[in-house]
């Protein structure tokens, strides 16, 4: 079986499994918290722990990254977008660099058959339901902010069951397939501890 993801996540550069989240009614409360969650506006600052924390990880993700987006500049924004998007929400930046793996392919204006967009692939339903109408789910800072606060949101639902919230993250909740390649692609491209740069 592991032989197998192993082979499933060599070809997701070529293969996108962009998901569609399902729309399920939200209570009054959980709505407002998440509209408030994803139009906080607040300027980014760092959220690394400190500058060599910040460099060592940019410089290990931007090298793992080279080949997806080529141009240096756009990289490390990308970067410092995701662990700040990840971190604000209290997800590890490398699970989501997994998920965006498998969603789109690290493509910003990938469009599934569902109408899913973006990098995080966020349906737009999410917008009407807990944005504003003049959000943009192809920026990239919006997409992120909307993913992350989804996934968040699906992890506080399964109480922090990793496999069910990812299940209900690409609408395939109960299905192996989804949780078990964005792990796959987590734990074999963007697993990373500060001082064991080297992948598992």
């Amino acid at each position: 079986m592991l032989r197998l993801t192993a082979l499933v996540v060599l070809f997701l550069p070529l293969v996108v499994h962009a998901g569609a989240q399902k729309y399920e009614p939200l209570s009054a409360s959980v709505q407002a918290a998440l509209s408030r969650t994803v139009s906080d506006r607040a300027p980014p600052r760092s959220s690394f722990q400190d500058s060599l924390a910040a460099i060592d990880w940019l410089a290990e993700m931007s090298r793992r990254l080279e080949k997806r987006i080529p141009d240096r500049d756009s990289r490390l924004e990308f970067l410092r977008s995701v662990h700040y998007e990840a971190t604000r929400a209290g997800l590890d930046p490398q699970l989501v660099l997994g998920l965006i793996q498998v969603e789109s392919g690290f493509k910003k204006y990938a469009v599934s058959t569902a109408g899913a967009r973006g990098f995080m692939q966020v349906m737009p339903f999410w917008v009407k339901l807990v944005g504003r109408s003049d959000d943009n789910l192809f920026h990239l800072r919006t997409n992120l902010r909307y993913g992350c606060t989804i996934l968040r949101h699906y992890l506080d639902i399964e109480r922090g069951d990793l496999y069910r919230a990812l299940g209900r993250y690409n609408g395939s909740l109960g299905q192996p397939g989804y949780p078990n390649m964005v792990r796959a692609a987590w734990d074999q491209h963007w697993y990373y501890s500060r001082g064991k740069l080297a992948m598992r």
